[in-house]
C-alpha cells in the first residue's frame, strides 16, 4: 500500500452525500473525493446513477492529467459510489443536495436526506435563488441547515457562497467555511436575501446583456468580448449563460422578479430560446454553438 492508497486525514467529513449528480452535483461529488472523503451520489433512477457516476470519474481523470492531485484514479475511483435510495445518505457528515431549481423539488429532497441523518450532520443546500428559510421550514433540525451555492464549473470556480438562514447554527456555519477552504475554493458568507450575492449582480448583468442581443445593440460575441476585454470579465455575461444554463438562468429570474420587481423581469428571447430546447451547452446550443 502506498502513501495515496491509505486513508487521509482531512478537514472535510469522512462521508459526504450528494443529491443529483448532474453537471454541478458531479463537480461538487468530485471536489470532496479529491479532499479525501467517501462521497455517495443519490440519483432518481439507475441511468442517471450512471451517468452521474461518469461524470465524476471523467474529472477525476481530468484532474490526474493535468496534476491536480497526486492520488491514482483507483483510488479515487473507489471513494465514489452511487445510489437511488435515501437511505444510502445514512452516515454522512455532509449532505449537499444539488437538484433542479424547484422550491418543491428541493424541499422534498432535503426532507428525505434529513430523515437518515444523524443530529450532528450538516445538510446543505445549493440553491443559487431560494430562500434557505423558506427550505429550511420543512426541516425538523433547522439549524444544522446551510446554504453551499457552488458555481460551474466546480471543479475551475474558486468561490462557494456560504448563505446563512436565521436559524444556521454558528458552528454549522464554521464548519461551511472550514469545509469550503478545504477543498481549495474560498468561501463568501452572504445572509439569506433573495439571489444572495452573486446571483443577484450575474443575473442583473446577464439579463441586460439577452436584451441587447434582443434589441438588435450588438452581436452575442461582441456583447461578451466588451465585459471580457473591457472590465477584464474572465468570461462574458451570454457565454455564462450558456455555461449556466439558459434554462437556469430564467428560473433565478423569475424568482428574483417575483420578490425583487421589474428589474429582473425575463427578456421575451430567453423564454423563447428555453421554449425552443436552446438551454446552452448541455444542449449544444444556446447564445454560442457547443460541441463536446
Amino acid at each position: 500500500m502506498t502513501e495515496h492508497d491509505s486513508p487521509r486525514k482531512t478537514p472535510v467529513p469522512a462521508r459526504v452525500g450528494v443529491i443529483g449528480g448532474g453537471r454541478m452535483g458531479a463537480g461538487i461529488a468530485h471536489a470532496f473525493a479529491l479532499a479525501g472523503a467517501d462521497v455517495v451520489i443519490v440519483e432518481r433512477d439507475e441511468h442517471a446513477a450512471g451517468a452521474a457516476s461518469a461524470r465524476v470519474l471523467e474529472a477525476v481523470r481530468r484532474s490526474i492529467d493535468r496534476g491536480a492531485t497526486s492520488r491514482r484514479f483507483e483510488v479515487l475511483e473507489a471513494a465514489v459510489e452511487t445510489a437511488t435510495d435515501a437511505a444510502a445518505l445514512t452516515g454522512c457528515g455532509l449532505v449537499v443536495e444539488a437538484v433542479p431549481e424547484d422550491r418543491e423539488l428541493k424541499a422534498a429532497a432535503l426532507g428525505r436526506a434529513e430523515r437518515v441523518l444523524d443530529a450532528s450532520a450538516v445538510l446543505a443546500t445549493n440553491t443559487s435563488s431560494i430562500s434557505i428559510d423558506d427550505l429550511a421550514a420543512g426541516l425538523e433540525r433547522p439549524g444544522r441547515f446551510v446554504g453551499l451555492h457552488f458555481f460551474n464549473p466546480v471543479p475551475a470556480s474558486q468561490l462557494v457562497e456560504v448563505v446563512v438562514g436565521p436559524a444556521s447554527d454558528d458552528d454549522v456555519v464554521a464548519a461551511a467555511k472550514d469545509w469550503v477552504a478545504a477543498i481549495g475554493k474560498t468561501p463568501v458568507v452572504v445572509r439569506d436575501s433573495p439571489g444572495f450575492a452573486s446571483s443577484r449582480l450575474g443575473v442583473a448583468l446577464g439579463l441586460e446583456a439577452i436584451r441587447m442581443v434582443e434589441e438588435g445593440v450588438a452581436s452575442a460575441a461582441d456583447i461578451d468580448a466588451a465585459m471580457e476585454l473591457g472590465y477584464r470579465h474572465p468570461v462574458g455575461p451570454l457565454r455564462t449563460t450558456d455555461l449556466v444554463g439558459l434554462d437556469v438562468r430564467l428560473g433565478i429570474a423569475e424568482e428574483l422578479h417575483a420578490r425583487l420587481g421589474d428589474r429582473f423581469a425575463p427578456p421575451e428571447l430567453l423564454r423563447r430560446m428555453v421554449a425552443d430546447g436552446q438551454l446552452g451547452r448541455k444542449t449544444g446550443r444556446g447564445f454560442y454553438e457547443w460541441s463536446e
